[in-house]
Order: structure tokens, then sequence, then C-alpha cells
């Protein structure tokens, strides 16, 4: 069995979703696995990493419900034991998690047609985000 394992670095604005799908696939590649799996883990509580349809008023639809879900406006009390804003990003992150993990068969990862692999930075601030993407398999 092989290990392949890369890191990337992305710069975020506040609430942007980035669109990370032909990355991952290059690194699958890259890694010569046939079939396996890819974990796609983002460092830091304030991001996430899921799938959605990289359409533009489908990412403004899920920021709005994220806001809805963890509004930024809210005194949460994690404000209060650091004095920062960000309570509502650690939230966010905690409900869509910070890592995934997909199928390779064939040395391919199986999505769908509107289906792309998303890094969303939630922190109320511009952010650098580190992503690890780590290739198991024969």
């Amino acid at each position: 069995m092989k290990v392949f394992t890369k890191t990337l670095e992305y710069f975020l604005k506040e609430d942007e979703i980035k669109d990370i799908t032909e990355d991952v696939r290059r690194i699958v590649k890259e890694s010569g696995v046939k079939n396996g799996i890819v974990n796609i883990f983002s460092i830091g509580s304030t991001s996430g990493i899921t799938t959605i349809e990289y359409d533009p008023n489908l990412l403004k639809d899920f920021n709005n419900m994220m806001e809805k879900i963890a509004p930024k406006d809210f005194d949460y009390l994690h404000h209060r034991t650091w004095g920062d804003d960000n309570g509502s990003s650690h939230l966010r992150s905690s409900i869509i998690g910070t890592n995934m993990t997909l199928p390779i068969i064939n040395g391919e990862i199986p999505l769908g047609t509107w289906q792309q692999i998303v890094l969303i930075n939630f922190d109320t601030r511009d952010r650098k985000r580190r992503v690890i993407i780590q290739v198991i398999g024969d």
C-alpha cells in the first residue's frame, strides 16, 4: 500500500468558497494510486471542506444559509474568551467539518457532474489556508 501526501496553500477572503477539485485530482494522478482513498484536510478551526455545485448563486445561497444557522452578529460566549469576533466561524466549521474522504476508483475520484470539492474560509477575516491531501491505496 502506498501513502502519498501533499500540502497546498490558498489565500482566501472572508466567506470565500474556493473550488479545489482540479488540485485534488492532479494530486491523485500524481500519486499513482489506482484504487484507494483520498483525504482532504484543512488545518484550522474556522475553515471547511465539502462538496457543492460550484454555481455563483448557490454559493451565495450557501453563505446566506450559514448566516441563518450561525449569524456573525450574535453575542457568542467565545468572543468573551478571546476578545475576538469569530464565534460563528468556529461553529460553521464544526457543522461542515474540516475534512472529507473520497474513494479513488481506477485512478479517478467519482464525483457527480455538478459536484465540486470546495475549501471554505468561515473566518471573519482573510486567511491563508493550508490543506493536506493524503492519498492511500494501491
